[in-house]
């Protein structure tokens, strides 16, 4: 079986991301200038969906678990800690 990537699971994130989704949750978790969470991304992917894809992922190996961790997008770390939870 082939070693799974931090890039496989990217990509799958990317496929479910929605606009409006990343807009409402920058507005929630206070993105803009001065705010708590200041410069963080969204994809616009639901919590639901990020556990998904870290069941799906649960094998992946830990440096490409860390390369996720890294991301500057909020969804691609939450799964990285979920499939660590896992």
């Amino acid at each position: 079986m082939p070693q799974l990537l931090a890039k496989q699971v990217s990509q799958d994130l990317r496929k479910l991301a929605d606009k409006e989704v990343a807009k409402n949750l920058s507005w929630f978790f206070k993105t803009g200038k001065g705010e708590y969470g200041e410069g963080d991304k969204f994809l616009g992917i639901k919590v639901p969906q990020s556990r998904t894809m870290a069941k799906k992922y649960a094998t992946l190996p830990l440096t490409e678990i860390e390369k996720l961790a890294k991301s500057p997008y909020h969804e691609e770390r939450f799964t990285a800690v979920v499939i660590l939870v896992n």
